[in-house]
């Protein structure tokens, strides 16, 4: 009779005291409580008994996957692998030039060649490069003045932003001066 006693106080190795109702023993459904994986998806690492987090990387613990999400979760895999291996197929495709040979590209698009615009401009790899980020940089600041303030602080902001993609424009050009090789009539 001590199990139906009131303001019994639970040990460790008894289970709860069950309620008594109408001279009949009652148990309370006690939560189910789902059952928690294993060992942390973020670190691989095995949980400690009774832990909500990893004691490694401190990622929270999931709960398992129930038979039902694990074949869930196997389809995902197999089609997350199909996918993977069309785009694989295709990048090898485009990688050995079969498909770009297909393609008519326009007479003018020559033109756009990076040695074509090298040789018209005369400039060394280095100075063109440094001049097509100036050109990015100076697009850059114009761009950014497209933005609207609202408040005096929001207009201080992008003046100060665009100073910012000039000072980088300014530092390439001087880059793509410095890079540029003399040519003949300059040595003379």
């Amino acid at each position: 009779m001590s199990e139906v006693a009131q303001q019994t106080q639970q040990e460790f190795w008894r289970p709860p005291s069950p309620m008594v109702a109408d001279g009949m023993v009652v148990r309370e459904s006690l939560p189910v409580i789902p059952a928690m994986a294993e060992a942390c998806p973020r670190c691989n690492t095995e949980f400690l008994l009774g832990s909500r987090f990893c004691h490694t990387c401190g990622g929270r613990r999931p709960e398992a996957l129930s038979p039902a999400a694990k074949v869930d979760a196997e389809v995902i895999a197999g089609l997350w692998e199909q996918g993977v291996a069309r785009v694989y197929g295709f990048v090898v495709g485009v990688a050995s030039g079969e498909s770009w040979s297909k393609i008519k590209f326009p007479s003018w698009l020559r033109y756009l060649h990076f040695h074509e615009i090298q040789s018209w401009v005369g400039l060394s790899t280095g100075s063109l490069i440094a001049f097509v980020i100036g050109l990015g940089c100076v697009a850059g600041a114009l761009l950014v003045g497209l933005l609207t303030a609202k408040t005096l602080v929001d207009w201080q902001a992008i003046q100060f932003y665009r100073a910012e993609w000039l000072l980088a424009a300014t530092a390439a050009f001087v880059a793509g001066i410095l890079l540029k090789k003399p040519s003949k009539s300059d040595r003379e």
